[in-house]
């Protein structure tokens, strides 16, 4: 049980807000990104959001992810080849990547995805179908390192 006192409790552990986990937002629609935060932000979650291939390949490397929204259609580069590369760089983010696209249904991205099966968010997207598969990735991610901490 938490008890404070006037002018005191604030840093305590209490009234800390809980991380649920570092998500990381790939889209060249910055509404969408902003939309997407401010959803996010509430449940707990700790939003990185990229407008690029390169902002979000600079991200991954400085930041620890848990799981990546990822934009099929960016114009510098297919959302498809960057899921390849962050694969390549960080294989421990496979399984946690879900593709968000206006376009599932053309041809080479249908046949992409048939050969590397994997969580597709059609645009318009519901939020709740958003944050129940973060629910589903990242506490799949994160309870072998609790079960690791507690059996130590």
């Amino acid at each position: 049980m938490c008890v404070t006192t006037r002018g005191r409790g604030y840093h305590h552990p209490c009234f800390m807000k809980r991380t649920t986990g570092t998500v990381l937002i790939v889209d060249d629609d910055a509404t969408l990104r902003r939309s997407l935060e401010s959803v996010l932000t509430p449940l707990g979650y700790r939003v990185l959001t990229a407008g690029s291939p390169d902002t979000a390949y600079s991200l991954l490397g400085a930041e620890a992810v848990d799981a990546v929204l990822l934009d099929i259609g960016l114009p510098e580069m297919s959302g498809l080849a960057l899921y390849v590369s962050i694969g390549h760089r960080w294989p421990t983010l496979t399984g946690q990547v879900a593709f968000i696209t206006g376009s599932a249904e053309r041809s080479d991205v249908r046949a992409w995805l048939e050969h590397n099966p994997g969580t597709v968010f059609r645009k318009p997207f519901g939020l709740d179908q958003v944050t129940a598969w973060l629910g589903t990735a990242i506490g799949s991610r994160k309870a072998p390192a609790a079960r690791r901490r507690r059996s130590a």
